[in-house]
């Protein structure tokens, strides 16, 4: 009969840890992105657990990584003990004085480059000790399986699911460059925006713009000679004279400021495209780490005006 090797079980806090964040992650060169380690000492970890468990962990396959029921259970009985562990060191080196530790941040490419990474270097010089990676993407990330602290979304329902704290308002603007509306006249209606060249947003599907005014909704479709995934090039592209854009008020609001784009239809509020509201959205936890509060506080005290009055 083959016997098991004895180890001591602190000596396996490392190893099962590893194996949790394999868990989250399904991926071992993820999980040792998130460790630190390289993926071969990853590997030697659950190598480890394994020998010390007596059977199989982990299944591997040259597509995918998974747990085996034994891997799953001994997570599961384990990821609790762990979290605790993780809030707790937190709140002691909290306690400490300085804070300090590493952010991960995920937020829309626009409003990323726009108004976040410009607010990040007055945080950095007051907490030195804090480290932030940005990562601008106009995917939406899944926070905790990709091990984002923090996402900063653009949205009107933010997922009951997490923390969503409300930054800002934000609003939706119909906009065109000064030169295009002496060409081609200003719409005075919604409906004669079948008669000039539009920017829509790249979605799937005809592309359609809703108003509201007073209770009363219109439902517009619209072409044009470009449609576009990010709001930076369809207002660069409105700034260039060749259509109408609509924009979320903070790819607008500079060159609204500088007189190099004008509010089209201002009575007229688009509804139902981009958020109304710009939030911080982190996993839930008993206790925020102070860092990451901290960084939350300050974008709210930055981004609390909004981008552009009423």
């Amino acid at each position: 009969m083959t016997t098991t090797p004895e180890f001591r079980h602190e000596l396996l806090w490392g190893q099962l840890h590893a194996l949790g964040v394999i868990a989250q992650l399904g991926s071992f060169t993820k999980a040792a992105q998130r460790l630190g380690l390289s993926k071969a000492a990853v590997s030697q970890r659950i190598a480890e657990l394994e020998r010390a468990m007596g059977q199989t962990l982990v299944a591997r396959t040259t597509r995918s990584v998974r747990l085996t029921d034994a891997g799953r259970q001994l997570v599961e009985e384990t990821e609790a003990s762990f979290a605790h562990i993780t809030r707790t060191l937190g709140a002691t080196r909290d306690a400490a004085g300085q804070p300090r530790g590493l952010l991960r941040l995920t937020a829309p490419v626009a409003l990323g480059r726009q108004h976040v990474a410009p607010l990040l270097g007055e945080f950095l010089r007051r907490y030195p000790e804090i480290r932030i990676e940005l990562d601008l993407s106009d995917r939406v990330a899944a926070l905790t399986q990709e091990g984002f602290d923090l996402a900063i979304r653009h949205t009107s329902a933010p997922p009951d699911t997490h923390v969503a704290v409300r930054l800002c308002a934000s609003r939706s603007l119909l906009v065109a460059s000064p030169a295009y509306l002496a060409a081609q006249g200003a719409p005075a209606h919604p409906e004669a925006l079948s008669q000039h060249a539009c920017l829509p947003y790249l979605r799937p599907g005809p592309a359609l713009w809703l108003f509201e005014k007073g209770g009363q909704r219109l439902r517009v479709p619209v072409l044009g000679p470009l449609r576009a995934g990010n709001s930076e090039i369809l207002r660069d592209a409105a700034l260039d004279g060749l259509g109408l854009a609509l924009l979320p008020d903070f790819s607008a609001a500079e060159p609204l400021r500088e007189g190099r784009l004008v509010e089209v239809l201002p009575d007229w509020r688009p509804v139902g495209f981009f958020g109304d509201a710009i939030y911080a959205i982190h996993p839930w936890a008993s206790t925020t780490p102070r860092p990451l509060r901290l960084l939350i506080d300050h974008l709210k005290q930055q981004l609390r005006r909004g981008f552009v009055s009423e």
